[in-house]
């Protein structure tokens, strides 16, 4: 699309190409420009400039040629991707509805707000994003549009992911949803508290749990099924190994005497190969050692009845800070599966799931399979990553909605294009321009019209910040 220098569009804004003869009308969103690419126009430059330079005489122009040749060298091409077409009943379809005319079709800024008008869809739980467009619009989407989807949030670090995950979580939170995050910084606890350190609108339904304090599981209210899990994704015990663990749980349930004393001693009584219970004991150990498992029922931590309790929404921010990644990884397990089997026997609501720096835990042994089946449940999950690669295509092919960050690495942009809700030019050339808290996002959120969102801050405590020598040093000198 040629333009000129006075008329500006940034990358990522929508335009209407109206066709009055044709009645074609189509929706385009600018991805890259540049100037114009003819050779001959910069060899004519390139001569201008040494004629210029190599002589003080003032040229004489009766006929202006000098004002067209700077016209075309300011002029640029604009690159642009159809997203739909406006039919006849003024609805927004994906047909591409033919080619307008190059001479009588006029050209518009299409604001975002009209775009959305286009699409003319109920919000009824409505989370601002931010803005965008050079109109700084407010852009809006709906909680209905989280509910029941797969999401990834990702970009290098520092760009603002999580920033954007706390405005979600706390905004799901004033709609009454019901929130898990695994938080491997002890950050989100923050979203109880202003920014002047007073208690937010949501603090008294932040509840934020740590190892071997508040979060501790019974071996009984975690379930056969949980534990053979844990053992065999997060502590990858042999097949033989496993079946022995099982006998031994079966027979200690059946004489109601299960908890970790009783399964140790039977371990270390029982008839089998020694090899067997070198595998047996060694696992154990790390389950003892983890903090995780208590027999006091009494002040175990149980699902249901902390979001039975707190009826109008809540936030179990599961603190995995200092945890070893083997602990990580089997809190992680432990969590979706005691949640899965929860949702299957309706005593709980269904739940958002955000897993902070998915990369560090995430495992296709399980996590594949138990995202093929926890939207079935009433899982709902968010990934919030800055490493795309560790994210199996399989997972991605499910993806709903992806917000994408900065990304200048092209193995990274490689990964995302190959498998995003966008084209590979749009992503390549937009994502990397993008500046810090800005995002490109994707999907059903935005009804697959690809919106760059400037974040909107959030009124708490989003903690997370790097913290830096220089300042600290800075914080801590002598007055």
């Amino acid at each position: 699309m040629l333009a000129m220098k006075t008329e500006s569009v940034s990358k990522g804004e929508y335009l209407l190409i109206k066709d009055e003869s044709s009645g074609i009308k189509l929706i385009v969103q600018v991805y890259d420009e540049e100037y114009l690419p003819f050779q001959s126009l910069i060899d004519d430059m390139i001569r201008e400039e040494i004629a210029a330079a190599s002589s003080s005489e003032c040229i004489h122009d009766p006929l202006n040629i000098g004002l067209i040749s700077n016209l075309l060298r300011d002029a640029r091409i604009y690159h642009t991707k159809i997203r739909g077409c406006i039919d006849g009943s003024g609805v927004l379809t994906t047909e591409s509805g033919g080619l307008p005319s190059r001479v009588n079709s006029i050209i518009s800024l299409l604001k975002i707000s009209e775009l959305y008008a286009l699409v003319d869809k109920a919000r009824n739980h409505p989370i601002t994003l931010g803005t965008g467009g050079m109109e700084n619009e407010t852009i809006v989407i709906s909680a209905e549009d989280l509910d029941g989807k797969l999401n990834i949030i990702t970009g290098r670090k520092e760009c603002g992911k999580s920033h954007l995950s706390k405005l979600l979580v706390k905004t799901l939170l004033e709609h009454g949803g019901y929130v898990i995050v695994f938080d491997l910084n002890d950050e989100y606890h923050g979203l109880a508290y202003n920014t002047d350190r007073s208690s937010s609108n949501i603090s008294h339904q932040i509840l934020r749990v740590e190892v071997g304090q508040a979060l501790r599981f019974s071996l009984e209210y975690c379930g056969k099924v949980t534990i053979f899990n844990l053992l065999k994704n997060a502590l990858d015990m042999p097949s033989a190994s496993l079946r022995e663990f099982m006998r031994i749980w079966d027979h200690l349930e059946h004489k109601k005497s299960l908890n970790l004393t009783s399964i140790e001693n039977a371990i270390n009584t029982w008839n089998i190969n020694e090899f067997v219970r070198e595998a047996l004991i060694s696992r154990f150990h790390t389950i003892q050692t983890s903090r995780l498992f208590s027999d006091d029922k009494a002040s175990n931590l149980k699902f249901e009845e902390i979001l039975s309790r707190m009826k109008s929404g809540a936030a179990i921010i599961i603190n995995m800070a200092e945890v070893p990644p083997i602990v990580r990884r089997m809190i992680v397990e432990l969590t979706l599966g005691k949640l899965v089997e929860l949702l299957e026997k309706t005593q709980i609501p269904p739940v958002f799931l955000f897993a902070e720096e998915a990369h560090l835990y995430i495992q296709d042994t399980y996590w594949e399979d138990i995202i093929t089946r926890m939207r079935h449940f009433g899982i709902y999950t968010t990934f919030i990553t800055n490493q795309p690669d560790a994210i199996d295509d399989g997972i991605y092919r499910q993806v709903d909605n992806i917000f994408l960050f900065n990304f200048t690495n092209d193995n990274d942009l490689d990964k995302i294009s190959r498998v995003s809700l966008a084209d590979n030019d749009t992503i390549r050339s937009i994502v990397k321009t993008l500046p810090q808290r800005s995002c490109l996002a994707i999907g059903k959120a935005m009804y697959n019209l690809p919106v760059v969102v400037r974040v909107s801050p959030v009124e708490v405590m989003t903690l997370g910040e790097t913290r830096k020598f220089f300042s600290v040093q800075q914080n801590q000198s002598p007055k």
